[in-house]
């Protein structure tokens, strides 16, 4: 073994051991297991495929390292039983492949670059019948500067690790204190939304939401927060629980979608329903709620456990407020003299609109694949139009929802 060789395989180990002692297989208790048969690393041109399948779909995130180069892969929980690292090596631009457990419950695949490689696409597929589920990487020659500039851990996987602290139980909020809004501009990072020519649905939710929270901070009447100020990707459950951790009093997820089947254009407003209130509703329900497990977080088996719950206590309180709240928002948004779609108020199953206790809606601004949309939301003035209509609406809303409390306690 050269020398180069037996660094790069000290390499490959510390990196699994940084975060600290391998685990022992047997006592380790994994969501899902690695399918060897079916895994594997292969050359495609110039090009390197690594293929992971699994027994089931987890949260995941890819990276390089660079002195020496190489690939990480951060799986949570799985059982790498039976994998033969060798099944890793077969592709020329692999000499070297590690696997195992770091602490918190996620596992870890290090595979050593024979060359500066970047990683172009990253998807794992389910398939709804076995339950399986594959994550595909290709990764793509790059200069070694620009491999350097890549190279770097992101500071926490997906998911768990990343998630805020619980937020401290709920206290009666005064009523003189301005209310708590999050915003949230949809999609971002590896997660671009919908595209329209060199336009991407993430830094247009981006703008508008930066936008609106100043227009709303200017009325005195609101506090205002964003689930994300950058082009990164934010899980929905993150998203969500950002917003339990500032004890946001409302939730509005921002975006501008484009249906690839029918016509579709102006601002719709979306509160929770157990089923879409139309096809298109279901279809951008389907691809909002799927963009995570695109990405490495599928939420599904979570959603499925908990939804009939979450539904229930949502009905006793919040999701009358948020039909209101809609309902406020459809009128702010026409008045305002912004154009409506021809239903602007729809039911849609969401992930980001389940919270039980936060009054919680999805605001479609428009539609990239309608012209007329398009060039709106790269108006500033249509924007600032916008933003004032939903700021008056608002306003409206705290405090009607206001009246409605003291009746209530009464």
């Amino acid at each position: 073994m050269t020398k180069f060789s037996l660094a790069l395989a000290a390499a490959l180990l510390a990196a699994l051991a940084s975060a600290g002692p391998l685990a022992a297989q047997a006592a380790f208790s994994a969501l899902a297991r690695v399918l060897p048969e079916q895994s594997f690393s292969a050359d495609r041109g110039d090009a390197l495929t690594v293929e992971i399948a699994l027994t089931q779909g987890v949260p995941y995130r890819v990276y390089i390292l660079d002195a020496p180069r190489r690939l990480v892969v951060d799986f949570r929980e799985v059982s790498w039983q039976g994998m033969r690292p060798a099944r890793l090596t077969a592709s020329a631009l692999v000499d070297r492949a590690a696997l195992g457990q770091v602490p918190g419950g996620w596992s870890r695949m290090v595979l050593g670059l024979t060359r500066p490689l970047a990683l172009k696409t990253a998807e794992m597929k389910s398939d709804p019948a076995a339950g399986t589920a594959k994550l595909a990487l290709r990764l793509a020659p790059v200069s070694a500067g620009e491999f350097a500039a890549r190279a770097g851990a992101p500071p926490a996987p997906p998911g768990a690790p990343s998630l805020p602290p619980a937020a401290p139980a709920r206290t009666p909020r005064d009523p003189a204190a301005p209310l708590v809004v999050m915003l949230d501009p949809g999609h971002g990072g590896i997660d671009t939304g919908a595209r329209a020519e060199t336009l991407k649905e993430a830094d247009l939710t981006l703008t508008f939401a930066r936008e609106l929270k100043e227009r709303l901070v200017r009325t005195g009447r609101f506090k205002v927060f964003l689930t994300r100020d950058d082009d990164v990707f934010v899980p929905l459950e993150t998203r969500v629980s950002l917003a339990h951790q500032q004890r946001a009093d409302l939730f509005i997820s921002l975006h501008a979608d484009a249906l690839a089947a029918g016509r579709a254009s102006g601002a719709t407003v979306y509160t929770l329903s157990d089923t879409a209130t139309d096809i298109a509703s279901q279809k951008l329900a389907e691809r909002h709620n799927r963009q995570d497990l695109l990405v490495g977080l599928d939420l599904s088996a979570q959603d499925d456990t908990v939804a009939l719950v979450l539904m229930d206590l949502a009905r006793l309180d919040t999701a009358p407020r948020s039909e209101n709240l809609a309902e406020a928002l459809v009128r702010g948004i026409g008045d305002s003299g912004t154009r409506l779609s021809s239903r602007p108020n729809r039911g849609s199953g969401f992930s980001v609109l389940k919270s039980p206790d936060i009054p919680s809606v999805l605001i479609e601004l428009g539609f990239l694949s309608d012209a007329r949309d398009l060039e709106d939301l790269q108006s500033a003035r249509w924007r600032a139009r916008l933003a004032g209509g939903i700021a008056r609406a608002l306003v409206v809303w705290a405090d009607q929802d206001a009246a409605r409390a003291q009746l209530l306690r009464n």
